[in-house]
């Protein structure tokens, strides 16, 4: 089936899931008004590696609505990005770093999903005009790179990579220029099967560096399919760095994360964020690990790393910035924090400590010097 097949044969009402999940019509109806809530869509590939026998199967945990999305507790905006907004669908929250809002689209919209107030939604906080967003760029000399986001950049029609490719690669001050995707996990055939685009990143890799950041999560994601994806993208000169979310019942032990972090730097992709979960309503209650478990976690699949595995961090976007969850203070209850990136000059690379109980899974989001 082609990449262009799988969208148009994607599951997007409970009706199509029915038969597969064996649910009750009460349960199906349910979830069906959760979809229409927060939309759903499954590519066919992606539904392929659910295990229909297991009712806790981590990658049906990722893709199926569950009443607990329905939970008001949390907030659709929980790094400012509200406030970082220069232009419509532009950003820029981090000095050296414009973000892109491209498009609303994903070929499989995540459960947990941190943009869940607009994914597959609404179009008014998209980036509509290039020509503008490029202009700001060249503008602003303290800009290094520019991640184009959105949705799913590469949902975006080829001649919208290419213009944007275009024009930011005549942008001297750039040093590079990331697409934020998560096709090579949900459709990887969006990837290896569209000679076009693997030709427009051939080209423009040869005039910037270029960085596809995606993000896998479960150690059964790691497919033939995404290994193919992520080789066409290597051998046409592009990066490739992954980006996983922690996830309770996805990656929540050190056993799974662990075989993750080494299944993804024997493919060639760098595992370089462990994020935590933010705490956006419908997701918080569902997917949230507390940070001090967290800890534990990541330090256990470290611990099963060497070389490359061992420099991921583990880390949260907050409103002032991204914060590195450091561990914790030996004999104390303070755990050490500390500002990997800030949107504020006086958090530059800040350390601070702060007590944390069983159950905490985010910072205060005034988080005043201590």
């Amino acid at each position: 089936m082609s990449w262009q097949k799988e969208l148009e044969n994607g599951i997007r009402s409970m009706e199509q899931l029915v038969q597969k999940l064996g649910l009750s019509p009460e349960e199906a109806k349910l979830r069906e008004e959760i979809a229409e809530r927060f939309p759903m869509m499954i590519t066919p590939y992606y539904l392929s590696l659910v295990d229909t026998s297991d009712p806790d199967d981590p990658i049906a945990r990722m893709c199926i609505p569950s009443s607990d999305e329905m939970d008001p507790d949390g907030e659709f905006d929980t790094s400012g990005e509200a406030s970082n907004t220069k232009l419509e669908g532009l950003q820029h929250k981090y000095a050296p770093t414009v973000l892109l809002l491209s498009t609303n689209q994903c070929a499989m919209y995540c459960r947990h999903c941190f943009r869940k107030r607009m994914v597959g939604l609404t179009e008014d906080e998209l980036n509509r005009v290039a020509d503008e967003a490029i202009a700001y760029v060249a503008e602003h000399e303290e800009v290094r790179n520019v991640l184009i986001s959105g949705g799913d950049a590469l949902m975006n029609p080829n001649s919208v990579v290419e213009r944007y490719l275009e024009g930011l690669c005549g942008i001297g001050h750039l040093d590079f220029i990331r697409f934020g995707s998560r096709l090579p996990v949900t459709l990887p055939e969006r990837i290896y099967g569209d000679a076009q685009l693997l030709e427009l990143f051939e080209r423009y890799a040869k005039q910037k560096a270029i960085v596809v950041v995606t993000q896998f999560n479960n150690p059964r994601e790691l497919t033939d399919e995404a290994k193919r994806a992520v080789d066409a993208l290597l051998h046409r000169g592009v990066q490739v760095r992954n980006q996983t979310v922690l996830l309770r019942g996805v990656n929540d032990r050190p056993e799974v994360l662990g075989e993750l972090l080494r299944g993804l730097t024997a493919m060639n992709v760098a595992p370089y964020y462990i994020f935590q979960c933010r705490p956006v309503r419908g997701v918080k209650g569902r997917f949230q690990v507390p940070l001090a478990e967290g800890i534990g976690i990541v330090d256990g699949a470290k611990a099963m790393q060497s070389g490359l595995g061992k420099a991921v961090r583990y880390a949260m976007s907050h409103p002032r910035g991204k914060i590195e969850i450091l561990g914790q203070l030996p004999g104390t209850d303070e755990t050490i924090f500390k500002f990997h990136q800030n949107k504020y000059p006086e958090d530059n690379a800040r350390i601070f400590t702060r007590k944390l109980t069983e159950h905490d899974t985010w910072l205060d989001n005034e988080l005043e010097p201590v």
